[in-house]
């Protein structure tokens, strides 16, 4: 559906059309802002919140079923008539928060755990609504094999391929940031954490909607910070293990403020030791040479860093939003 609508504003946006007035003073921005993406996501808004009900009639969502002629026409309108109430929208960095990434967050953590049996204390930067920092709270099914929740509204089958060990994971403290951060217990975060899943992409709402039922009962902290702000103010605890992660938000920070991250885990993992360990768990997109013609040029990594010692590992890969996720490394993990 998002494919065939944006192909059709480009078409509307080279002849002059409604588009352009919407997206005046957006057209150089770069593709990591997401500005398509911001432009969806506000639309979306307005049909579920029930304001544009001639536009909701084409959206899966809301019940609704997706026509190219007769969808296309409607959203047009809707572009004309709240022209200002979407531009207003699109100042807004992009909060997807996406449910399907928790299974990286969850599988790197029990590979982590099984080498160091500790408590965790999990950081994430980039957290939105802090969805993923519940991970633990969704069952996972893979190979025959539950983890997480037994009784979790939020479901994966089929979670990932390859080998993850069956450990007790505890999670001692769930703390994260956000530039933006959205309160995912208000209706109006619940509204915004929605828009930005493709409404005919009916698994990731429904994951979506059950995590937001997880949120009303498994308290986080989420905070108004910068990420580089973030990091610079996180020490390590005795008895636990102190875990950084992030997924598909790296490309949102400036390259200074990566350094500026990267160098803090350095400092501080300079400080772990075998009591007090540290660990840099991320799911992010990474350049790769191909010749496959199907190949966007990306692969989306989950890697893992580990301290004392510095040792990275790529645990495994996935899909942007988290799916058809695979373990497995030859390296032995460890963090001596």
């Amino acid at each position: 559906m998002y494919a065939e609508l944006l192909r059709l504003l480009v078409d509307d946006y080279e002849v002059g059309g409604v588009s352009v007035e919407v997206l005046a003073g957006y057209e150089n921005r770069s593709f990591g802002e997401a500005i398509g993406l911001r432009l969806l996501a506000a639309v979306h808004g307005l049909v579920l919140s029930g304001s544009v009900p001639e536009l909701a009639a084409f959206y899966p969502s809301v019940g609704g079923s997706w026509d190219p002629i007769l969808g296309w026409e409607a959203f047009e309108q809707v572009l004309q008539s709240r022209a200002g109430e979407i531009r207003s929208l699109l100042t807004q960095p992009p909060q997807t928060n996406e449910v399907g990434r928790a299974a990286a967050l969850y599988g790197g953590l029990l590979q982590l755990v099984e080498a160091v049996p500790l408590p965790v204390r999990l950081f994430e930067i980039g957290a939105s609504g802090g969805l993923n920092l519940r991970a633990d709270q969704y069952r996972y099914v893979a190979a025959g094999t539950s983890y997480g929740r037994a009784d979790s509204p939020v479901v994966f089958e089929s979670a990932w391929s390859g080998s993850v060990p069956a450990v007790e994971l505890r999670i001692a403290e769930r703390v994260g940031c956000d530039i933006a951060p959205v309160d995912p217990l208000s209706p109006e975060g619940a509204l915004t954490l929605t828009s930005y899943v493709w409404p005919d992409m009916a698994q990731r709402l429904e994951r979506l909607r059950g995590a937001l039922a997880i949120a009303q009962q498994v308290p986080a902290d989420v905070r108004p910070e910068d990420a580089v702000s973030f990091v610079q103010g996180l020490e390590l605890s005795q008895g636990h293990v102190t875990v950084v992660w992030h997924s598909i938000m790296w490309q949102y920070l400036r390259r200074a403020d990566r350094a500026a991250v990267a160098q803090r885990l350095e400092e501080l993992g300079a400080q772990a030791n075998e009591s007090s360990p540290l660990a840099h768990l991320s799911l992010e997109p990474h350049r790769v040479m191909t010749h496959d013609r199907d190949s966007d040029g990306w692969e989306y990594r989950v890697d893992l860093q580990t301290w004392p010692g510095g040792k990275r590992r790529v645990l495994g890969r996935a899909e942007p939003h988290g799916q058809e996720l695979v373990w497995g490394s030859s390296d032995p993990l460890s963090v001596s």
